[in-house]
This record gives structure tokens, C-alpha cells and sequence, in this order.
């Protein structure tokens, strides 16, 4: 096996590792704004609330969390690497608009970059290297004994 053939396996990996741990954070942040919406809000960034019958907003946004990641848990699981990468790009722009909806209203900076720009990296970085280990098919390429490259 070659360093290109290993690096390529181990990249495979670490897409593997970032896409399961991007996925079950962000259902598990989903999950929390189900059982505890009021709990888990106040480490979102925003200085303010819903309360009431509007505090059904924080249970939404934890159906969507938890959607997002079983979304990226299935086609990872199926072997949609392109495709995964290509929802990890979309994905992307939901912790920049949460940022940015942090910023705009008042909220905490440190929040806003901390959690979700760095959020937004994370998913980015999976992003890229979940294509960088797929051919345009989606499926991984891995290189035979004789040396010819097929999908797995």
C-alpha cells in the first residue's frame, strides 16, 4: 500500500469521524431543545426568549437539529458520500445564519463565533473531505492489488 492509498483511507476515516461527530452533536442539541427547551436556549447566543405558547419555537428548532442529523447519519450510512458532502456545504449555512441572527439582535459574540462559526467550519471541513474521498458516483474509490482504482 502507498502513503497516497493510506492517506486516502485515512482521510476516509477522518470524514467518517467528523460527519458521526457532527451528526450526533447536532442531534443531541435537537434532542435537548425537545426535553428542555428552556435549559438549553440560553447557550445559543441570543439575550431573549419566547415564553408562553411561543416557546414552542425552541421545540422546532429541535425537530430541524435532530433532522439535520439523521440526514447526514443516512447518507452516510448508504454510502452517499458526494451527495453527503454536498448537504455538508448546505448545512453550512444554517450555524452562518445562526451567527449571523445572533449578531444582528444583540446577542453574545462569543456565542455567535464560538459555537456556530466554529460550527460552520467544522461542517465545512467535513464537507471537503467528504468529496475528496468520493468519485463523482458518491462511492469511495479504493485501489486494487493490480493497482486499478474501482468503487466501493
Amino acid at each position: 500500500m502507498s502513503f497516497t492509498q493510506s492517506f486516502s483511507l485515512s482521510l476516509k476515516s477522518v470524514a467518517n469521524a467528523l460527519t458521526v461527530i457532527a451528526s450526533v452533536g447536532i442531534t443531541y442539541v435537537g434532542v435537548s431543545y425537545l426535553i428542555d427547551p428552556a435549559g438549553t436556549a440560553p447557550g445559543f447566543g441570543l439575550p431573549a426568549w419566547p415564553h408562553g405558547d411561543a416557546a414552542a419555537f425552541l421545540n422546532i428548532k429541535g425537530v430541524r437539529d435532530v433532522a439535520t442529523g439523521i440526514t447526514c447519519l443516512a447518507l452516510l450510512l448508504t454510502g452517499q458520500r458526494r451527495a453527503l458532502s454536498t448537504v455538508m456545504f448546505a448545512f453550512t449555512l444554517i450555524p452562518l445564519g445562526d451567527a449571523t441572527v445572533i449578531l444582528s439582535h444583540g446577542g453574545s459574540p462569543v456565542a455567535a463565533f464560538g459555537i456556530h462559526v466554529a460550527t460552520a467550519v467544522l461542517v465545512a471541513a467535513t464537507g471537503f473531505t467528504l468529496l475528496r474521498t468520493s468519485t463523482p458516483s458518491g462511492r469511495t474509490t479504493q485501489t486494487s492489488a493490480a493497482g486499478s482504482i474501482q468503487a466501493s
